[in-house]
Order: structure tokens, then C-alpha cells, then sequence
């Protein structure tokens, strides 16, 4: 089923989205007129690579049977402009990795954490079609 997103207007840009299965909200900042009641999108396409980094290594941790204690990922990002006016959109990932594992593992673990799907989607080209439904 598709993403669908439903604007609630009485709460400044408060947006309910939903896949059928699940539901999750999204907002903008107070100094966008809103009540900042749920991440922007912003922090919604970040949190996507870092939901997928961290299950795409859960599952080969679970799988190699690796004794990592803790996994965490952090996601930042910054916005420029190019020269020729498009938006530069550049992803920062950190993985802080705990456990009594070898260096190779953790060499190992980076190189998994890069081909996590989102990773891959993001690095790759991406089209955008926008119509008007009846």
C-alpha cells in the first residue's frame, strides 16, 4: 500500500501518515507556524538510514553470531547550494558499535552498514512524478 499523509489543519501542519499497517505523524517547527508535535521531514528521511543501517547490521550481527552489547546510529545532515541553484542534501552516519569483536568485524560491520537499502537508494538516482488524482 502507498504512503498516505493527511494534513490536520487545526493543528498548525500536524500530518498523520500511514501504510496501511502502521501509523506516524510528522510537523514542522513552531517558527513555521506549527505546534512541533512530531520530526520534521527532515528528520524523517534521516531517521529512514538510520532505522535501515541499524537492522541491516542487526540481521548479520544476529546472523555471524557476533557479541556486540550495543549498536547505535547517528544521522545528521547539512543543506547547501550548489552552483547551479539545487539543493545539496549531504548525510553524515555514525555508527558506535559496543562489544568484544575484532577489528575486522568492525571493518566488516561498516562495509555491511553501506549497503543497507536506503544507503543504496539514497546514493542512487532518484525521480520524483507528481499528478493531481481525481
Amino acid at each position: 500500500m502507498p504512503i498516505q499523509a493527511r494534513l490536520h489543519r487545526a493543528h498548525g501542519a500536524l500530518t498523520t501518515l500511514s501504510n496501511g499497517r502502521h501509523a506516524w505523524s510528522a510537523d514542522v517547527d513552531e517558527t513555521l507556524g506549527s505546534d512541533d508535535l512530531a520530526p520534521d521531514p527532515h528528520d524523517l528521511l534521516d531517521s529512514a538510514l538510520a532505522a535501515c543501517t541499524s537492522l541491516t547490521l542487526e540481521l548479520y550481527i544476529r546472523r555471524r553470531k557476533l557479541a556486540v552489547t550495543d549498536l547505535r546510529v547517528e544521522i545528521s545532515h547539512t543543506e547547501s547550494k550548489t552552483e547551479d541553484g539545487r539543493v545539496r542534501y549531504a548525510l553524515q552516519r555514525n555508527l558506535h558499535i559496543e562489544g568484544d569483536i575484532s577489528a575486522d568485524d568492525r571493518a566488516r560491520l561498516l562495509e555491511i552498514a553501506n549497503k543497507c537499502p536506503i544507503h543504496r537508494l539514497l546514493e542512487g538516482e532518484i525521480s520524483v512524478a507528481t499528478a493531481l488524482a481525481d
